[in-house]
């Protein structure tokens, strides 16, 4: 296959940032380097309050014009902090406001291979959404929990990776990393903000996969860059966090909930189950990585409490897919 064109293969990379303006230069620097750039690269400014701006106006001109003459860098500093979700929920409908075929959405603690959009290319001549592979922090290649079990509202922390032909099918989603083509948020909306962190992305891929055949491929096309406390289990590793995340952990499963229940997919028995294993492994991760008996309780408890509000809340409404295209940009 003869190599893409940037005219051939549009891309708009999202990525969202929260005060960490060293490891996003570290990112900008890896795009700058690529063989094949992507149109338009939208870095989503979760109200750092620090130096970002100044460092991501120093790669504007390193990042040049695309191929429609206009500036490839795209800068949105937001009023406050929408956590992750809400920045992946604003990059990806400023990316499809580009009119870009495909948006690709990634953590500001990331750097790209230079070859990245070289290697995703052919795949994303056979599916609408493409996951790649990455490097962890210290270079091992960090494994990924492509298949989620619905029933359980869980990961399978098991799964083993065979990629047959290339690839593995998947039904859910990591947006560090994750592409998909702008059909995607036209069938089933932009990302929901209300998660905040967590399970977002999970959630999106789920629905994805409901409209799509969705696919991980055997491709290496960024690396980790920021180092995580964790506990080596030889076969899996299980990185600290914080009570934060473990209350956005516990609560989002409501949400989660609803959006299974769209689809004919919520359990009640199952789910309550899938919910009790992921409070055990939260009591795992405190006792043997975080140690934040007191704290790490609360916050765990706290999302269970909210989740159940989310679940009994009449008045939810699911995002609602975007209307109109911009393709004809292309």
């Amino acid at each position: 296959m003869a190599k893409p064109t940037a005219e051939a293969f549009p891309v708009a990379i999202a990525a969202v940032t929260y005060k960490r303006p060293e490891l996003l230069a570290l990112l900008l620097q890896s795009i700058v380097e690529m063989e094949l750039k992507p149109e338009y690269v939208i870095i989503v400014d979760n109200a750092s309050g620090d130096n970002t701006p100044e460092v991501v106006e120093g790669f504007r001109e390193l990042l040049g014009t695309n191929t429609r003459g206009e500036e490839r860098l795209i800068y949105s500093l937001q009023e406050e902090n929408t956590g992750g979700s809400g920045g992946f929920s604003v990059g990806t409908q400023l990316a499809y406001d580009t009119g870009a075929e495909w948006i690709w959405l990634m953590d500001d603690d990331v750097a790209v291979e230079p070859d990245a959009l070289l290697k995703l290319y052919p795949w994303t001549r056979r599916f609408d959404v493409v996951q790649g592979r990455r490097y962890n922090f210290d270079g091992a290649p960090f494994y990924w929990q492509y298949d989620f079990n619905t029933a359980l509202g869980a990961p399978n922390p098991i799964a083993k990776e065979h990629f047959k032909d290339g690839y593995m099918p998947m039904n859910t989603l990591c947006f560090e990393g994750g592409m998909f083509r702008r059909s995607i948020p036209e069938q089933i909306g932009i990302p929901d903000p209300r998660f905040f962190i967590y399970w977002d992305d999970a959630v999106y891929g789920y629905l994805a996969s409901k409209v799509t055949n969705c696919a991980v491929v055997d491709e290496f096309i960024m690396r980790r860059t920021r180092t995580l406390k964790h506990l080596d289990l030889k076969v899996r590793r299980l990185n600290g966090t914080s009570d934060m995340v473990r209350y956005y952990i516990m609560r989002n499963r409501g949400y989660m909930a609803k959006y299974f229940a769209l689809h004919g997919d919520f359990k009640p028995f199952w789910f309550a189950a899938g919910t009790a294993l992921t409070f055990a492994k939260e009591i795992i991760r405190i006792a043997t990585v975080d140690k934040t008996w007191k704290t790490g309780m609360s916050a765990l408890w706290r999302g269970m409490k909210d989740a159940r509000v989310i679940k009994r809340d009449t008045t939810w409404k699911p995002m609602q897919p975007l209307v109109g295209s911009k393709s004809d940009r292309h």
